[in-house]
């Protein structure tokens, strides 16, 4: 450059070589440095700067400009040592080489997304088949401003394939910097000086751009799979490059999907539905999951003894299985199977026996019947279910054993039990509610069904209450929705046509014997390692027993807010999910001090959970920690990146939670995280719909979210709009937080939409009300 008094780099071209700048030249340094003006890794663009005996001393009078350009050398040891800052981009090779990007002013905005020309420049002549590429901003359209490259062929006789180009940069860059157009030129227009003339450059023709549109599938297996996920997402037709997400995917319809996938004999790692959401990818991609062979249930009916051979999912001396045995009623020729717990069941059992009083895993719903018929209508309906699925006729057992284990009973009768109550002391559902409420009750685990029901009589209304009291042991949110359709077809008297009831054997299978404790330590270690500093929000740390002062608060999030959102989630290629746990990282980062964030989250832990998976019963979810590094990232970044670590997540969902924390550099018994998200596709609203239309004379009034964590978000996705609910100690205030979170959202859509670069560590929480 002029501001050397001669060149800084130097380098031999090849005819068949790739294109660089070379090397330094003696006693010249060069660095390439980030915006921080810290040195770049190999292969990392990064702007030039100049340093050595070459440098000139700066621009005749023009001291501002010089100030500018001409920068003290921190890399350097000598106190007058001085570095130019060249304004161009550059590349470190393997071979110690240059390649050459661009001009550092050469950055445009595409969807207010900040984009290096120079960087997809150079990915493009990465290609085999590509001698020159150049990029830039068009408008031909006003108001549609998009990526247009310009190439030329290494042979003059080859026609580059846009589709190939195009794939080839979608491994290597974001979606954002993938060019719309490509034009192949027999070589780039170049001005008289010899310098590339941007401004003959032809617009692109209808050949040259990339149809985002319709393109049918290829091929009977992308045919089958476009089929199947026309009939999950309720879409007339699906292309082979249509997006999961855009077309209103999320985790449970992905459940649904793979069971759907299993049925024609075709599997796949889920994981790849995550991370390259289309039907072309996942045809590619099947044949790459992997599930576990579960051994067979061995223990034949009638069997009078029970011994460790018959047992292929735990290993148990004969006086475990005795002591085992005695417990349960009718002895050996009652028991049908025993095995472990899941994960997150022996953390549930953990708190169970550590509660002081009541159980936090203890939940309930409460129904209103017409008369007592109907009541014993309900129950003798609930009875069908529990004969048809094996968890809802288990109990847990944890004395003299080396591990807890669960024991199916081939029988096991509900308890219904009437509840005197006076009315004179109060609305009688306040008292039932009361008299159940998980601070001070709770279920005998050790005795089958972990359900009952508790009864009132109610005169003044004219009605019969039933409260449902079961244990989050054999049930999550998905199990419920599947018990409350049953009920309502022994109800109807359609319980013959339901399908064959899936063991829960079968999950605990696949979480015992699939991914390797090895494999989950070396992701969590990755992944938690450097994390020594736990996450406590507002200094809540007792996640032991943190569900007791807990109060609750909930906001429907406005309409037009929602659109917004899913549009932003669609438009970035991620789950409204990912959107969701990035805003809630922002507020938890906020209110503990911390820019490397971990909380729980949720997992549905029916994505490799085997066959029929989407229709069993049983406590499949489990709680595992989520780091966010929100500290310098921008939106669109933290949002790319939150989604990457729930899809990475998906391959352990197995994991048990303390096998994660001890991975990280928290040590017990401080807690990793205290605040949880609980993201939940609400079809059991959907059946709450149901039951008030079609079960003539009983009306749900609902259940009752508990935790023992001491903060707890849970968003429910009805699939327009979104309800979030707060659970947190009174003296936070629930409300407060729900106001936290929806001014995150608010901002951080806003950020989305017209500065993608925006910090997420700058978006505001405090509502307007707190300013």
């Amino acid at each position: 450059p002029t501001e050397a008094t001669v060149v800084a780099t130097s380098g031999r071209l090849l005819p068949d070589g790739s294109l660089d700048i070379g090397t330094p030249i003696a006693n010249t340094r060069v660095y390439l440095l980030d915006e921080h003006q810290q040195l770049v890794p190999l292969g990392v663009a990064g702007e030039l700067y100049v340093a050595g005996e070459g440098v000139a001393r700066g621009y005749l009078n023009r001291p501002e400009m010089t100030a500018e350009r001409f920068l003290r050398d921190p890399f350097h040891a000598g106190a007058d040592a001085r570095m130019y800052r060249t304004g161009d981009l550059a590349r470190w090779n393997a071979d110690g080489t240059l390649d050459y990007l661009g001009r550092n002013d050469d950055q445009v905005k595409i969807r207010g997304l900040r984009v290096e020309l120079g960087e997809i420049e150079a990915r493009l002549a990465e290609h085999a088949n590509v001698r020159e590429a150049v990029v830039m901003a068009r408008e031909d359209v006003p108001g549609d401003k998009r990526l247009v490259a310009y190439v030329t062929a290494r042979q003059p006789e080859t026609v580059l394939d846009i589709e190939f180009l195009r794939s080839h940069l979608q491994g290597t860059l974001p979606d954002y910097m993938v060019p719309a157009a490509y034009v192949q030129l027999d070589a780039l227009p170049l001005t008289a000086n010899g310098k590339l003339d941007r401004k003959a450059l032809p617009a692109p023709d209808a050949q040259s751009l990339i149809s985002h549109g319709y393109e049918a599938p290829q091929g009977e297996l992308e045919t089958l799979l476009a089929s199947i996920w026309a009939d999950v997402l309720k879409v007339e037709q699906v292309g082979r490059h249509d997006h999961f997400f855009e077309l209103g995917g999320h985790s449970l319809l992905a459940v649904t999907l793979i069971e759907r996938m299993r049925q024609v004999s075709l599997s796949a790692d889920v994981r790849v539905l995550f991370s390259q959401p289309t039907v072309a990818a996942l045809a590619a991609a099947v044949g790459g999951g992997s599930e576990v062979v579960v051994p067979a249930n061995l223990i034949p009916e009638h069997c009078e003894y029970i011994t460790p051979e018959l047992l292929p999912l735990i290993s148990l001396s004969q006086a475990q299985i005795d002591r085992v045995v005695k417990h349960v009623p009718g002895g050996a020729a009652n028991v049908q199977d025993i095995y472990p717990l899941a994960p997150l069941q022996a953390g549930i059992l953990y708190h169970h026996i550590s509660a002081d009083q009541g159980d936090p895993y203890t939940l309930k719903a409460l129904f209103g019947l017409r008369d007592r018929a109907r009541l014993d209508d309900f129950s003798h309906a609930l009875q069908e279910v529990i004969n048809r699925h094996d968890i809802l006729r288990t109990a847990v057992l944890w004395e003299g054993l080396d591990e807890p284990v669960q024991v199916v009973l081939r029988q096991a009768q509900i308890h219904v039990t009437e509840v005197d109550l006076d009315p004179t002391d109060g609305p009688l559902d306040e008292q039932l509610h009361e008299r159940f409420d998980p601070r001070h009750y709770r279920l005998e685990v050790r005795q089958a069904p972990l359900m009952q029901i508790a009864f009132t009589h109610d005169p003044l209304n004219d009605r019969w209450l039933a409260m449902l009291l079961f244990h989050h042991l054999v049930n999550d949110a998905t199990s419920l929705y599947v018990v409350l359709h049953e009920i309502q077809a022994h109800l109807l008297g359609q319980g013959a046509a339901l399908g064959q009831s899936v063991p829960y054997r079968n999950y605990v299978a696949q979480a015992r014997l699939g991914v390797s404790e090895a494999q989950h330590e070396a992701f969590f270690r990755e992944m938690l390692g450097d994390i020594d500093e736990p996450t406590l929000p507002f200094g809540l740390q007792d996640v032991q027993d943190g569900g007791r002062d807990i109060e609750e608060a909930s906001v429907v999030l406005p309409a037009e807010l929602n659109l917004r959102l899913r549009a932003q989630a669609r438009q970035a290629g991620v789950s409204a999910a990912s959107l969701m746990h990035l805003a809630w990282a922002r507020v938890l980062g906020s209110v503990s001090a911390r820019e490397q964030v971990v909380f729980g989250t949720v997992l549905l832990g029916r994505m490799q959970a085997g066959e029929g998976a989407d229709r069993s019963l049983g406590m499949f979810i489990n709680t595992l920690p989520l780091r966010i590094d929100i500290g310098a990232r921008t939106v669109i970044e933290g949002l790319k990146a939150t989604h990457e670590q729930l899809t990475a997540l998906l391959g352990h969902e197995h994991a048990p939670l303390v096998l994660a924390q001890r991975c990280s550099g928290v040590a017990a018994p401080t807690p990793l995280f205290s605040a949880l998200l609980n993201y939940r596709h609400s079809g059991v609203n959907d059946v709450a719909a149901e039951i008030s239309s079609s079960w003539d004379g009983i009306e749900s009034y609902g259940a009752k979210d508990r935790t023992n964590y001491p903060l707890t978000l849970n968003v429910d996705d009805f699939g327009e709009g979104f309800n979030l609910k707060v659970l947190v100690s009174s003296a936070v205030g629930a409300k407060r937080v729900c106001g936290y979170m929806q001014t995150v959202l608010e901002h951080l859509v806003d950020a989305l939409e017209q500065s993608p670069d925006t910090a997420v560590n700058s978006l505001p929480i405090l509502p307007a009300t707190e300013r």
